[in-house]
């Protein structure tokens, strides 16, 4: 640990992952000062951290005034953000108006970078929730008792390049693929509501869900979960492809034992 930085600031999206940040790092003995965007995140928050704020997104300046006034130096992301519901309800300061305005587009990792560039010009240092949770990102070969058949590691192969050109465009992470044909990308409605898309229009399909090409590693790694097992069995689909070392595969355990029940093969692939 590092003594000299021993207090986190964990700015904290909606879901279980920020809350299994936050016990790690206080396992290792860090001090944590959450922000998130919703009062039922802030109450999960709080049996994890030593304080937690619960204010609104585009609330950009309250966020560096809360973390100044915290002493506060070091910062983590992690969690979803929904952003379509974050374009309906976020009210945004004078400035994360300007922000927003001058950005070149207003996908993911160019919103996400804006806001760093923001943060750093401050004096914060933004470290990668990587750096914490090193156990937790996949691993390279076979999760499952079912392996990927010759088809479905040609659709891997297949939704691997599809992925990659829709990251290179910073549009999403995730593609649904059968039979060489892309049957749904990830926008942002993310990944979850992708493969029910995906599996509305095709059953027994292949999921590969990779980091964008030229992601920041310290912001916004895919992330996947027993959830999205779950989800998986929902839309008939029969192959999860994670991209090993760069993908967060939390609640492996429950997710493993989903999938084997399902029969649906879990890969980490590089």
């Amino acid at each position: 640990m590092d003594d000299v930085n021993s207090s986190i600031g964990l700015i904290a999206g909606e879901g279980d992952f920020p809350l299994i940040l936050a016990k790690e790092l206080k396992k290792n003995n860090y001090r944590v000062v959450a922000v998130t965007f919703s009062r039922s995140q802030e109450k999960n928050l709080k049996p994890f951290v030593d304080k937690v704020y619960q204010i609104y997104l585009g609330q950009l300046e309250r966020l560096i005034e809360i973390f100044k006034s915290e002493e506060i130096r070091d910062l983590v992301f992690l969690g979803k953000i929904d952003k379509s519901l974050a374009l309906r309800f976020s009210i945004p300061d004078r400035r994360a108006f300007e922000l927003w305005r001058k950005v070149a587009t207003r996908e993911d990792n160019t919103l996400l970078k804006a806001v760093v560039d923001e943060l750093e010009g401050e004096g914060f240092k933004i470290r990668g929730p990587s750096e914490f949770l090193i156990s937790y990102l996949a691993k390279e070969g076979l999760y499952t008792k079912r392996a990927p058949n010759e088809r479905e590691w040609e659709d891997i192969n297949y939704g691997l390049r599809i992925a990659r050109a829709i990251g290179v465009l910073d549009i999403g992470q995730c593609v649904v693929v059968k039979d060489k044909m892309t049957v749904a990308v990830e926008a942002m409605e993310g990944t979850d509501a992708t493969i029910l898309r995906g599996g509305k229009l095709r059953s027994q399909a292949v999921v590969v869900k990779i980091a964008k090409p030229q992601q920041d590693l310290r912001l916004d790694l895919p992330v996947v979960g027993a959830q999205t097992v779950e989800t998986l069995i929902k839309a008939k689909a029969t192959v999860l492809a994670l991209e090993a070392e760069r993908t967060f595969f939390f609640q492996q355990e429950r997710a493993i034992e989903l999938a084997d029940k399902y029969q649906i093969a879990i890969v980490g692939v590089k």
